[in-house]
């Protein structure tokens, strides 16, 4: 396949498509991007999306123990959370 050059929908320049790309995303049934490589990294960052490092993380207590934790969901009140430990025990 032959390279193509796309426009970014978010900053609106020119980005090369390459050829591995492209087969890449055929091969995975993806559509082309609409987005150059940095926008599609601000996106991922911004919304947490996998690759980023980052995790929101939210403060909890441990339901077995007690002890204050941070777990990567909101906890709701009807349901039981627990910290590394005791969630491992449990399992």
């Amino acid at each position: 396949m032959e390279d193509k050059n796309l426009t970014c929908e978010d900053c609106s320049q020119d980005f090369v498509f390459s050829g591995d790309e492209q087969e890449f995303y055929a091969s995975r049934g993806f559509q082309d991007p609409k987005r150059c490589k940095t926008c599609r990294d601000q996106r991922k960052e911004q919304f947490g999306g996998r690759g980023s490092g980052q995790r929101q993380m939210h403060p909890a207590t441990c339901a077995e123990c007690g002890i204050e934790t941070k777990v990567p969901f909101k906890p709701r009140e009807e349901r039981p959370v627990y910290c590394r430990d005791c969630y491992a025990k449990r399992r």
